[in-house]
Protein backbone atom coordinates (compact mmCIF):
# COMPACT_ATOMS: atom_id res chain seq x y z
CA UNK A 1 0.00 0.00 0.00
CA UNK A 2 1.07 3.72 -1.08
CA UNK A 3 1.40 5.88 1.76
CA UNK A 4 0.75 9.43 1.42
CA UNK A 5 3.38 11.70 1.18
CA UNK A 6 4.22 14.48 4.19
CA UNK A 7 4.23 18.14 4.17
CA UNK A 8 7.76 19.00 6.03
CA UNK A 9 8.07 23.13 6.76
CA UNK A 10 11.66 23.83 8.41
CA UNK A 11 12.05 27.47 9.24
CA UNK A 12 14.85 29.33 11.03
CA UNK A 13 16.28 32.09 10.79
CA UNK A 14 19.26 33.15 8.38
CA UNK A 15 22.68 31.82 10.09
CA UNK A 16 20.90 28.83 11.68
CA UNK A 17 22.58 26.57 9.12
CA UNK A 18 19.13 24.91 7.67
CA UNK A 19 20.34 24.46 4.35
CA UNK A 20 23.41 22.15 5.18
CA UNK A 21 20.85 20.01 7.64
CA UNK A 22 18.16 20.30 4.86
CA UNK A 23 20.97 18.53 2.28
CA UNK A 24 22.00 16.08 4.52
CA UNK A 25 18.71 15.03 5.27
CA UNK A 26 17.69 14.93 1.54
CA UNK A 27 20.82 12.66 0.72
CA UNK A 28 20.05 10.54 3.66
CA UNK A 29 16.15 10.05 2.74
CA UNK A 30 15.48 9.24 -1.26
CA UNK A 31 11.43 9.37 -0.30
CA UNK A 32 12.00 13.12 0.95
CA UNK A 33 12.19 15.67 -2.31
CA UNK A 34 12.81 19.61 -2.10
CA UNK A 35 10.46 22.08 -2.89
CA UNK A 36 12.07 24.90 -4.56
CA UNK A 37 11.00 27.93 -3.45
CA UNK A 38 10.50 31.11 -5.85
CA UNK A 39 12.62 34.02 -5.04
CA UNK A 40 12.86 37.88 -6.03
CA UNK A 41 16.23 38.07 -4.34
CA UNK A 42 19.27 37.69 -6.57
CA UNK A 43 21.29 34.11 -6.65
CA UNK A 44 24.31 33.63 -4.06
CA UNK A 45 27.47 32.07 -5.42
CA UNK A 46 26.74 28.65 -5.87
CA UNK A 47 22.98 28.85 -6.41
CA UNK A 48 21.22 27.40 -9.13
CA UNK A 49 18.13 27.92 -10.95
CA UNK A 50 15.69 25.78 -10.47
CA UNK A 51 17.81 23.38 -7.81
CA UNK A 52 17.97 26.15 -4.99
CA UNK A 53 15.77 28.91 -6.10
CA UNK A 54 13.36 29.97 -9.49
CA UNK A 55 14.98 33.01 -9.16
CA UNK A 56 11.46 35.40 -10.49
CA UNK A 57 11.24 38.83 -11.26
CA UNK A 58 9.18 41.10 -8.93
CA UNK A 59 6.30 41.60 -11.92
CA UNK A 60 6.37 37.81 -12.67
CA UNK A 61 6.40 37.30 -8.48
CA UNK A 62 3.26 39.33 -8.31
CA UNK A 63 1.62 37.61 -11.66
CA UNK A 64 1.70 33.92 -9.40
CA UNK A 65 0.34 35.79 -6.32
CA UNK A 66 -2.94 36.87 -8.40
CA UNK A 67 -3.28 33.50 -10.49
CA UNK A 68 -3.12 31.76 -7.09
CA UNK A 69 0.00 30.02 -7.92
CA UNK A 70 1.82 29.75 -4.78
CA UNK A 71 0.40 27.82 -1.52
CA UNK A 72 2.10 29.97 0.36
CA UNK A 73 4.06 33.52 0.10
CA UNK A 74 6.09 36.33 1.96
CA UNK A 75 7.97 39.18 2.07
CA UNK A 76 11.40 38.72 3.58
CA UNK A 77 14.23 41.58 3.88
CA UNK A 78 12.96 43.45 0.55
CA UNK A 79 12.27 40.17 -1.49
CA UNK A 80 9.17 37.71 -2.06
CA UNK A 81 9.60 33.98 -1.31
CA UNK A 82 7.12 31.64 -2.33
CA UNK A 83 5.88 28.04 -3.13
CA UNK A 84 5.04 27.04 -6.09
CA UNK A 85 1.96 24.59 -6.08
CA UNK A 86 2.02 22.26 -8.57
CA UNK A 87 4.89 20.26 -8.39
CA UNK A 88 4.28 20.15 -4.21
CA UNK A 89 0.80 18.70 -5.56
CA UNK A 90 2.47 15.92 -8.04
CA UNK A 91 5.20 14.37 -5.49
CA UNK A 92 2.10 14.17 -2.87
CA UNK A 93 0.10 12.43 -5.11
CA UNK A 94 2.94 10.07 -5.79
CA UNK A 95 3.49 9.57 -2.28
CA UNK A 96 6.90 11.44 -1.90
CA UNK A 97 7.31 13.87 1.20
CA UNK A 98 7.74 17.27 0.47
CA UNK A 99 10.64 19.26 2.71
CA UNK A 100 9.64 23.48 2.59
CA UNK A 101 12.82 25.68 3.28
CA UNK A 102 10.18 28.60 4.52
CA UNK A 103 9.77 31.96 6.17
CA UNK A 104 8.32 31.57 9.70
CA UNK A 105 5.60 33.94 7.93
CA UNK A 106 4.71 31.26 5.16
CA UNK A 107 5.16 28.47 7.12
CA UNK A 108 2.13 29.48 9.29
CA UNK A 109 0.25 30.63 6.01
CA UNK A 110 1.41 27.24 4.94
CA UNK A 111 -0.09 25.52 8.49
CA UNK A 112 -3.37 26.96 7.93
CA UNK A 113 -4.27 25.96 4.22
CA UNK A 114 -2.71 22.32 5.47
CA UNK A 115 -3.15 21.57 9.24
CA UNK A 116 -1.36 18.32 8.73
CA UNK A 117 2.17 19.93 7.98
CA UNK A 118 4.96 19.25 10.13
CA UNK A 119 6.61 22.36 11.21
CA UNK A 120 10.24 22.10 12.60
CA UNK A 121 11.96 25.32 13.51
CA UNK A 122 15.67 25.13 13.62
CA UNK A 123 18.21 27.21 15.78
CA UNK A 124 21.57 27.13 17.25
CA UNK A 125 21.87 26.43 20.88
CA UNK A 126 23.10 30.35 21.62
CA UNK A 127 22.03 33.18 19.82
CA UNK A 128 25.04 34.52 19.24
CA UNK A 129 25.88 31.98 16.80
CA UNK A 130 23.32 33.53 14.36
CA UNK A 131 25.48 36.75 14.27
CA UNK A 132 29.33 35.17 14.27
CA UNK A 133 27.32 32.81 11.39
CA UNK A 134 26.16 35.92 9.08
CA UNK A 135 29.72 37.54 9.50
CA UNK A 136 31.58 34.51 8.41
CA UNK A 137 29.37 34.07 5.70
CA UNK A 138 31.02 37.62 3.85
CA UNK A 139 27.59 38.26 1.65
CA UNK A 140 25.63 41.21 3.62
CA UNK A 141 26.69 44.83 4.62
CA UNK A 142 26.53 45.69 8.37
CA UNK A 143 23.30 47.14 7.72
CA UNK A 144 21.73 43.85 6.47
CA UNK A 145 23.45 41.94 9.14
CA UNK A 146 22.17 44.35 11.88
CA UNK A 147 18.36 43.53 9.99
CA UNK A 148 18.71 40.26 9.59
CA UNK A 149 19.69 39.82 13.53
CA UNK A 150 16.63 41.75 14.57
CA UNK A 151 14.45 39.61 11.86
CA UNK A 152 15.52 36.55 13.93
CA UNK A 153 14.82 37.82 17.21
CA UNK A 154 11.26 38.29 15.71
CA UNK A 155 11.44 34.63 14.46
CA UNK A 156 12.67 33.25 17.74
CA UNK A 157 9.08 34.76 19.36
CA UNK A 158 7.25 33.03 17.04
CA UNK A 159 9.03 29.27 17.73
CA UNK A 160 6.52 27.96 19.82
CA UNK A 161 4.42 27.89 16.72
CA UNK A 162 5.77 24.97 15.54
CA UNK A 163 5.48 21.31 16.37
CA UNK A 164 9.41 20.74 16.77
CA UNK A 165 12.56 23.04 17.57
CA UNK A 166 15.48 21.18 16.67
CA UNK A 167 19.00 22.51 17.68
CA UNK A 168 21.52 22.96 14.56
CA UNK A 169 25.32 22.97 16.59
CA UNK A 170 25.78 19.23 14.57
CA UNK A 171 24.40 19.07 11.06
CA UNK A 172 24.64 15.78 11.37
CA UNK A 173 22.68 15.62 14.62
CA UNK A 174 20.52 17.95 13.34
CA UNK A 175 19.54 15.69 10.14
CA UNK A 176 19.47 13.01 12.02
CA UNK A 177 16.77 14.66 14.58
CA UNK A 178 14.63 15.89 11.39
CA UNK A 179 14.60 12.17 10.01
CA UNK A 180 13.47 10.63 13.10
CA UNK A 181 10.55 13.14 13.56
CA UNK A 182 9.56 12.39 9.91
CA UNK A 183 9.46 8.41 10.79
CA UNK A 184 7.79 9.52 13.73
CA UNK A 185 5.36 11.44 12.12
CA UNK A 186 4.44 8.31 9.32
CA UNK A 187 4.07 5.73 11.79
CA UNK A 188 1.24 7.89 14.02
CA UNK A 189 -2.08 5.59 14.44
CA UNK A 190 -3.80 7.83 12.35
CA UNK A 191 -1.77 8.07 9.02
CA UNK A 192 -2.02 4.01 9.40
CA UNK A 193 -5.85 3.10 10.14
CA UNK A 194 -5.35 1.41 6.62
CA UNK A 195 -3.73 -1.25 7.69
CA UNK A 196 -6.15 -2.10 10.41
CA UNK A 197 -9.31 -2.27 7.51
CA UNK A 198 -9.42 -5.82 6.71
CA UNK A 199 -9.75 -6.67 10.16
CA UNK A 200 -11.93 -4.05 12.11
Amino acid sequence: MNECGKLIVVSGPSGAGKSTVISRVMEADKSVVFSVSATTRKPRSGEREGVDYFFTEFGKFEAMIENDELLEYAQYVENYYGTPKAPVLENLEKGLSVLFDIEVQGALQLKQQYPEAILIFVIPSDFSQIEKRLRTRGTDSEEKIRQRIKTAKTEYSMALNYDYIVINDDPDLAAFEIKSIITAEKCRANNRKKYLDEVL
